[in-house]
């Protein structure tokens, strides 16, 4: 009997050391996978190697375009090759064109007799304009490719803070349907006090009740909007979707020092990562262009090979070439003309979407600050109106401790308030929204950031 008791204690001892041990991993396991960032935090860990798809994108297609530049400036390095044949043959005379004549009768055949040859051969593009023109316009377009990710991260950058941004709204929302609901259920309190001290009448009981009912339904619907903007940020930043994530900023109004148009818009011009690209990319095309036009010029090559030949190794001797190419184009087909044609369109269709990025500039640069005067209006409103909503409730709720009014009177004090609480939040939220896009269209979202 003592020995089945001890067996017990041990077996008891033992689960009850693993629920302790697996609920000491499991604390551990929720711990590491919190997440608390800030909005630069955040950022920084889109644009990290292993953070937002597209940078990483960016970052392959820089490897992609040089690779490319390489292949563009073989045509002017050495191409050197080496060749090794060792065959036997059968030759027909007479199929070659060796007739017999008076003098001489040649056999029809010859063979078969062995060959070996062992050679190499190096040819060097001397003068060739339109194949260096085409290595230039590579250079350029790597070039462009680095400027390409910096401008996928200014635009990674201002969406992964805009996501950040609704964020905050969704958690300021929740606990704005927090404190409408602690506020319901305070009503609530002080209706059910109200007819337990006989001042008060069941329909007011009721109707705070409804009111709590509802307020707690749009609590349920803020959380979920909440998660779901949680989620979508995780997504962004490259984090697990498992992970938990904690917001460590609130909506706040940040000043934005005034600038003038003209100013503005002459800094977006220099600032704008995707105008460089644009103008990087008219400048690849241009000089695709003079490259087809330099494919008529002649191009001249220098070419040389050393090898053995013989009929075996051991009997062969050294022999070698060595000259220059002169190639002039004369007739192509209209091959060359419509080469030409071609990059030309390609050039004014780079021309055209150059101006086009230049006016959408000043176009976003206008917007931007028209959207944050009229955003920095909205907030003083909004917070004037909350102020005022607030003494409103908390009058009527004096009246209606006094038994001066009814609870109607509450309820829609109750309803004003949400609405100010609501606006101020949403003024908060817009005025954020166009200081990214400001930042955006001035091309320094980064180091606004």
């Amino acid at each position: 009997m003592g020995i089945r008791l001890q067996t017990e204690h041990r077996i008891l001892l033992g689960l009850t050391l693993a629920l302790l041990l697996t609920g000491v991993l499991s604390t551990t396991w929720v711990t590491a996978a919190e997440l608390r960032l800030s909005l630069k935090q955040a950022v920084e860990m889109a644009l990290s190697e292993e953070g937002n798809s597209a940078v990483q994108t960016a970052e392959e297609l820089i490897r992609e375009v040089q690779a490319r530049s390489r292949t563009s400036r073989a045509p002017l390095l050495p191409n050197l090759e080496g060749s090794m044949v060792e065959q036997g043959m059968v030759r027909n005379l007479a199929a070659s064109g060796l007739q017999p004549s008076g003098l001489f009768r040649p056999p029809e055949k010859v063979g078969p007799f062995p060959i070996f040859d062992a050679r190499a051969t190096v040819t060097q593009s001397i003068v060739n304009l339109g194949a260096w023109r085409r290595y230039q316009a590579s250079k350029v377009a790597v070039s462009a490719a680095r400027t390409e990710s910096s401008s996928t991260q200014d635009r990674t950058a201002a969406q992964v803070a805009r996501s950040y941004v609704t964020a905050l709204r969704q958690q300021a929302r929740l606990e704005t349907a927090t404190a409408n609901v602690e506020l319901s259920e305070a009503l609530l309190e002080l209706a059910e006090n109200q007819q337990d001290a006989g001042t008060g009448t069941g329909i007011e009981v009721t109707r705070a009740r409804v009111q709590l009912s509802n307020q707690e339904h749009l609590r349920l619907a803020a959380r979920q909007q909440h998660a779901q903007a949680l989620l979508i940020l995780l997504r962004q930043i490259g984090a697990n979707l498992e992970d938990h994530l904690l917001l460590t900023e609130t909506l706040e109004f940040l000043p934005v020092p005034v600038t003038e148009v003209s100013q503005a818009t002459a800094l977006a011009l220099q600032s704008r990562s995707d105008l460089q690209v644009q103008l990087q990319k008219e400048e690849e095309a241009d000089l695709g262009f003079r490259a087809t036009g330099l494919d008529r010029m002649p191009s001249l090559s220098g070419f040389a090979d050393y090898g053995t030949i013989g009929k075996h190794l051991n009997d062969s001797f050294a022999t070698w070439s060595l000259g220059v190419s002169l190639r002039l184009p004369l007739f192509d087909g209209g091959r060359q003309q419509a080469s030409q044609a071609q990059s030309r369109s390609r050039l004014r269709q780079q021309q055209i979407q150059t101006r086009d990025l230049q006016q959408q500039i000043e176009l976003e640069v206008r917007l931007a600050l028209d959207g944050l005067e009229v955003t920095r209006q909205q907030i003083q409103s909004a917070a004037a109106g909350l102020q005022l909503a607030e003494q409103e409730l908390e009058q009527a709720r004096r009246r209606y401790r006094a038994g001066i009014t009814n609870s109607l009177e509450v309820t829609d004090a109750q309803n004003r308030l949400e609405r100010a609480r609501d606006n101020h939040i949403e003024a908060l939220f817009n005025y954020n929204l166009q200081r990214i896009n400001m930042g955006e269209a001035m091309g320094t979202i980064r180091s606004m950031l």
